[in-house]
């Protein structure tokens, strides 16, 4: 119970943060439109409070994308069983991790002097995308390390034949 009230309290705490961010985002773009002639322009190096503010989540993102992995992780490693998990959900996100990594990757300039700047400012998305791969191997291990080599006897496999209800009368 002590686990559920604490997990509760950090998804509402979750969701006020997320809200906050929206909102501050949002009351930023609005700004931004209505001082539009009277902002003076930014160097290309420096990011303004929007732009800062989509690199914060990046990596707000990308460190719960990346933590949601490490309880499945440990949960099968104490079981040493992968019983009740998809590896469906985990072999689809791979390939879903692995193209979108991919289309980062290839959507990079062709010209080297923005190569380093276009990678800095997709780090967090690159480190959630091929992190995820990386720790969705992990799990990939753990599905063929703890899969089970019994083989269930024919004979064992029974038609259910009794009633469920063997001791009731008709009502």
């Amino acid at each position: 119970i002590l686990g559920s009230r604490s997990l509760k309290n950090f998804c509402i705490a979750w969701i006020v943060v997320c809200i906050a961010l929206c909102v501050i985002l949002l009351c930023q773009l609005l700004l931004r439109n209505q001082d539009q002639s009277t902002v003076i322009e930014s160097s290309n190096n420096s990011l303004d409070m929007i732009e800062m503010s989509g690199f914060i989540c990046g990596y707000v993102s990308c460190v719960f994308y990346l933590g949601s992995r490490f309880p499945q992780l440990y949960k099968n490693f104490r079981r040493r069983s992968t019983e009740g998990t998809s590896y469906l959900l985990f072999a689809l996100a791979m390939m879903g991790n692995c193209t979108y990594g991919l289309s980062l990757v290839l959507k990079m300039p062709a010209a080297e002097s923005f190569r380093a700047l276009y990678f800095l400012h997709h780090l967090p998305w690159l480190i959630g995308s091929f992190g995820v791969l990386f720790l969705d191997i992990f799990v990939t291990l753990q599905f063929i390390l703890y899969r089970e080599h019994k083989e269930r006897p024919s004979a064992l496999v029974a038609l259910e034949v009794e009633p469920l209800l063997v001791n009731e009368e008709n009502a």
